[in-house]
């Protein structure tokens, strides 16, 4: 698939200009107090941004140049990274990890326990890997659970939404994998 950055930042900037709320995965990922956090599938780093702007050292990766020359513009003082996720390491880890906007189904089928534990590996312990993603596309809950648990990561909680509203099944799930 080929991304225009420019283009897919210009749909964010539409939706806060209008009222809404584009911030809702880096409030969550607050919530959490982390100090460092590494936004795998950044994008247009829309999350690493924000969380940068709360004083969170902050990291981004994506394999999409023009996603990342997009990122770079908007904040030249984040550290970007061009890579792959399956099969990632940066030598670093992180309070948190994030995979938001369905960056698992972005992944060629097959790939996903590679990019699992390409991502867990930069999990502290006590650290935490949150993903949310659209459940109807082939790739299961008890699928991802099985690769965070092959991945040293246990399941903390779940929830439906980027806000916190309770999982009780459904299309999309926000999960919360803790490192012990």
């Amino acid at each position: 698939m080929t991304w225009n950055g420019d283009d897919y930042q210009a749909r964010f900037d539409r939706i806060a200009s209008e009222g809404g709320d584009v911030h809702g995965e880096a409030a969550l990922v607050r919530t959490f107090a982390p100090a460092t956090v590494l936004d795998a599938g950044c994008g247009t780093g829309r999350v690493a941004v924000e969380l940068a702007r709360h004083g969170v050292d902050v990291t981004g990766v994506d394999i999409d140049e023009s996603m990342l020359a997009t990122a770079r513009r908007r904040a030249p003082e984040v550290s970007w990274h061009r890579r792959d996720l399956a099969g990632l390491d940066l030598g670093l880890s992180f309070d948190v990890v994030v995979m938001a906007g369905n960056v698992p189904l972005f992944t060629p089928p097959g790939t996903e326990p590679d990019l699992v534990a390409g991502v867990a590996r930069h999990v502290r312990p006590g650290g935490r890997l949150i993903a949310g993603f659209s459940l109807d596309r082939g790739y299961t809950l008890d699928d991802y659970d099985t690769h965070c648990r092959t991945a040293g990561l246990s399941l903390e909680t779940r929830y439906a939404t980027w806000s916190r509203a309770p999982y009780s099944g459904g299309a999309y799930a926000v999960s919360v994998h803790r490192r012990p």
